[in-house]
């Protein structure tokens, strides 16, 4: 080999290396971040549900209702049924909220610390009790209407949301909670940057079941005059009219399954970024 073919065959050796080398230092770029909400968490449950209530509609299109069944079922009775469950539900869940988060805060300070078995014991005997009968206690105390409902549907879903609160604020790492105090934020400042952003998942959590259960709940309010969808329940059974009842019940699942549907999307979206997917 002569000297200027060795010196080419050098030249290209060193270009393949450099060429190498600068691949291998070159930063990679960051990959597409995977959409946190997949088509069929968007498609399958509501199309399942508008499968269900497309059945019933299609079945009540055959069924000869007599005129017990449509003078329940006539005047707008259904859709004023529903929307009175859909208040039940909204508005005992946003006192349960208004409740039960800041006491959760609260109770894992620590000068509040030894109040915590206290306030979990009153919130567990709101819920161990019967909720039938919790109402019927509500309305000998309150009188019959809505108010007494209401009530009884904030005791009894208090729980879920009050113990993942306090569990999620005491599961945070106390080395992230040091840090953060060492870089000089205030005990607000590590609260509402640190410990609550690192407990939503276990706070929607509890949300979204103190929601499922008020949907549920709701449907004994008939029997202390606050309405819902239990007065389609109660009217079939007590008529023995299988349309009406089985109109009441399908809605009332069709409404528990929408809002645990929607729950699990506000707690896939409202989740930090890096906290899992």
């Amino acid at each position: 080999m002569t000297a200027p073919e060795l010196e080419e065959r050098n030249a290209e050796g060193a270009e393949a290396q450099a060429e190498a080398e600068a691949r291998t230092a070159a930063p990679k770029l960051p990959s597409t971040p995977r959409r946190r909400i997949s088509w069929q968490k968007l498609t399958v449950l509501p199309a399942l549900l508008v499968a269900m209530l497309l059945a019933t509609w299609l079945w009540f299109q055959q069924a000869d209702l007599d005129a017990v069944s449509e003078n329940a079922l006539s005047g707008g009775q259904v859709s004023k049924a529903l929307w009175q469950h859909v208040e039940l539900t909204v508005i005992s869940t946003f006192f349960v909220l208004i409740i039960a988060i800041p006491l959760g805060i609260l109770l894992t300070r620590r000068a509040f610390r030894k109040a915590t078995p206290v306030a979990m014991a009153f919130a567990n005997m709101g819920q161990a009790t019967p909720a039938i009968g919790l109402l019927a206690l509500l309305v000998i105390w309150l009188g019959i209407g809505r108010r007494a409902a209401l009530i009884g549907m904030i005791a009894y879903a208090v729980l879920p949301v009050l113990s993942n609160t306090i569990a999620g604020l005491k599961a945070n790492d106390p080395t992230l909670l040091e840090a953060a105090r060492g870089i000089g934020m205030s005990p607000t400042g590590v609260l509402t940057r640190v410990e609550l952003p690192l407990a939503v998942p276990l706070i929607l959590a509890g949300v979204r079941t103190a929601l499922v259960l008020n949907v549920g709940t709701a449907t004994l309010a008939v029997f202390g005059g606050g309405g819902g969808l239990g007065v389609l329940i109660t009217a079939g059974i007590t008529n023995q009219r299988m349309p009406v009842l089985v109109l009441g019940s399908i809605l009332t699942v069709a409404l528990a399954l929408l809002v645990d549907w929607l729950a699990s999307l506000a707690e896939l979206l409202l989740r930090p970024r890096g906290l899992g997917t």
